[in-house]
């Protein structure tokens, strides 16, 4: 590989998230918002994906239970694409559509929130598990491509990357994952630091 090819992919990614920070700061910070909520009001965040999503899933929902940057409590958060177990169970079953339907069934409240990341967004098992989603009264939060319109639609918070490149839409996707954790950790560690300057819980 040439250094030339090199820069040539760096400059590309950089130049798609430059575009994402233009168009899709709103998106990010609602998105943002409703997880900052939901952990505030005793909720969770579960995160599902497939392939390279489902890194990406396990990921985040890693950086929220264990800590971003700055130290604080727990907070709570699972990815369903962990227990290989279910996974394998529901697939053979159920199908492989309902991998993740069937967790949400099982492990979801009414007000979590759940975050699905598809770089396609027309993957039948997410599709299916928003149906469940919504139906138990979930917030539901996208992460997709341009081609990504079957799951933005169905979803309360889309952020659809502008792109069709597999690879460059996920570069996008953990950088706005980051972006997220990084907002809750701050709004979370402020509440922490008010609290013990005025002594309320």
């Amino acid at each position: 590989m040439s250094t030339d090819q090199v820069c040539r992919s760096l400059l590309e990614s950089a130049a798609l998230k430059e575009r994402v920070a233009r168009e899709l700061s709103g998106q990010i910070a609602r998105a943002a918002e409703t997880m900052l909520r939901t952990l505030r009001e005793g909720g969770k965040l579960i995160f599902f994906g497939n392939g390279g999503s489902a890194a990406d899933a396990q990921h985040l929902a890693a950086e929220f239970v264990g800590h971003y940057v700055g130290e604080r409590a727990p907070l709570a958060a699972i990815a369903l694409s962990t227990d290989t177990s279910a996974l394998t169970a529901i697939g053979n079953d159920y199908g492989f559509d309902q991998v993740f339907a069937r967790q949400l069934q099982a492990l979801a409240r009414r007000g979590d929130v759940a975050v699905a990341i598809s770089t396609s967004g027309r993957s039948p098992n997410i599709l299916c598990a928003l149906e469940v989603a919504r139906s138990i009264g979930l917030v539901t939060v996208a992460l997709t491509g341009e081609r990504g319109a079957a799951l933005a639609s169905k979803v309360d918070v889309a952020i659809v990357v502008p792109s069709s490149s597999t690879a460059r839409i996920q570069e996008c996707h953990i950088a706005i994952g980051h972006v997220l954790c990084e907002y809750v950790d701050a709004e979370l560690s402020s509440s922490s630091e008010t609290a013990r300057e005025t002594g309320k819980p």
